[in-house]
């Protein structure tokens, strides 16, 4: 009965293990996969060169709408595969969402299609302290 409970805890533990490593390599992955396709720049380098640039906002339109970074557009992730035809593939492009998640995983579906010049916000909107509009409504 104790040996049951004891190849339990250790079949618990192992799966524990093997999840915490498929995470770690997970992340991992995407690290360095997004540092292949993408530049991250700190708000001082992204103000620096987005006016180069598309400025796209990922955030859901409410987000936007509550607040976005001054000449940006809001391609929402959720539907940047269906919109990715309205960037243009001859200049940089400038992403940025509340702390970059959905950015490192665009970068990847844009250089997958072909996109060069991709620079991710390093600190997210949330952390912003540059210019920002709302929506008036």
């Amino acid at each position: 009965m104790i040996l049951g409970a004891i190849s339990g805890l250790t079949i618990v533990n192992i799966v524990l293990l093997i999840l915490i490593v498929a995470y770690f390599g997970w992340s991992l992955y995407n690290y360095i996969r997004r540092r292949q396709v993408s530049q991250m720049l700190d708000e001082e380098d992204f103000q620096a060169g987005m006016r180069k640039a598309q400025l796209i906002d990922l955030r859901e339109k409410k987000e936007f709408d509550a607040g976005h970074i001054l000449g940006a557009r809001n391609i929402p992730f959720s539907a940047l595969k269906m919109r990715m035809n309205e960037l243009r593939s001859d200049m940089p492009i400038y992403l940025y969402d509340q702390t970059h998640s959905f950015s490192t995983r665009a970068v990847v579906m844009l250089a997958k299609k072909g996109y060069k010049d991709l620079f991710i916000l390093k600190p997210g909107y949330a952390k912003w302290e540059g210019k920002t509009k709302k929506a008036k409504y």
